[in-house]
Formats: structure tokens, C-alpha cells, sequence
């Protein structure tokens, strides 16, 4: 049965027997023969878009890929020294802060010693009038 053989022939089986009637068997081999072909050709022209295809959607996804990492690898690096200036204001201001804190230590600690020279003095001074009337030198 020749509709095993071309079974894109099956659908229209009516249409085709009424013609294969109405010609002679040498040209409705003929027929069959370019029909074959035909469906070569297009099986050919289908594998060959799929085979040049392919490489060009791989090619053009691969490429989008890349779009899409530099993409989020600027916002990523935008983040990152967004995050980075953050945290040198933040150090920046510690800093300052640290500094203006330790500044007003020194300055206590200059007011109380600049308070105890006096007193300090006249104990020394008093030690040593206390030496000098033992006459220990």
C-alpha cells in the first residue's frame, strides 16, 4: 500500500487515487517520485535550519547573558562603593569623633595637673625645708 510508504499521502487519499486514475502509471510514478523528493527536500531545508539555527540562538542567548552579568555586575559595583562611601563617612565621623574625645581628656588632664602644680610645690617645698633642718645633706 503505497500510503504506508508516503503516509503524508493518507490524508488526502480520495483526491490522490481519483487522479492516479485519471494518468497514466508511468507518470503517476513520476508523481510519486517528485513527491518523494519534495518531502526529502523538506526534511533537507528543516534539519539545515535547525543545524545553522541552533549555533545562532546559542550564540545570541550567550550574548544576552553577557548583557544581563554586566548588567548587574555595574549595579552590584555601584552598590558596593555606595556601600563603601557609607562606611568611610561612617569612620570618618568615629574618627572625629574619637579625636575631639581625646582631645578633651588631654585638655582635663592638663587643667587637673596645672591645678596640682601648686599644691605639689609646696609640699616639695616643705619636704625640703624639713631636710635642710635635719641637716640630712
Amino acid at each position: 500500500n503505497i500510503f504506508f510508504v508516503y503516509p503524508s499521502l493518507y490524508h488526502d487519499k480520495e483526491r490522490f487515487l481519483a487522479m492516479a486514475k485519471k494518468i497514466p502509471e508511468n507518470e503517476a510514478f513520476n508523481a510519486l517520485q517528485k513527491i518523494k523528493k519534495a518531502e526529502e527536500n523538506a526534511r533537507r531545508i528543516i534539519q539545515e535550519a535547525r543545524e545553522k539555527t541552533s549555533p545562532q540562538i546559542i550564540q545570541a542567548a550567550f550574548e544576552e547573558a553577557e548583557k544581563i552579568k554586566a548588567q548587574f555586575m555595574n549595579e552590584a559595583k555601584g552598590k558596593a562603593e555606595k556601600k563603601k562611601g557609607q562606611i568611610i563617612e561612617k569612620a570618618t565621623r568615629e574618627r572625629e569623633k574619637i579625636r575631639l574625645e581625646t582631645e578633651e581628656e588631654i585638655a582635663e588632664l592638663l587643667r587637673k595637673t596645672q591645678a596640682r602644680i601648686p599644691e605639689t610645690v609646696e609640699k616639695i617645698k616643705k619636704e625640703v625645708e624639713k631636710v635642710l633642718k635635719r641637716g640630712d645633706l
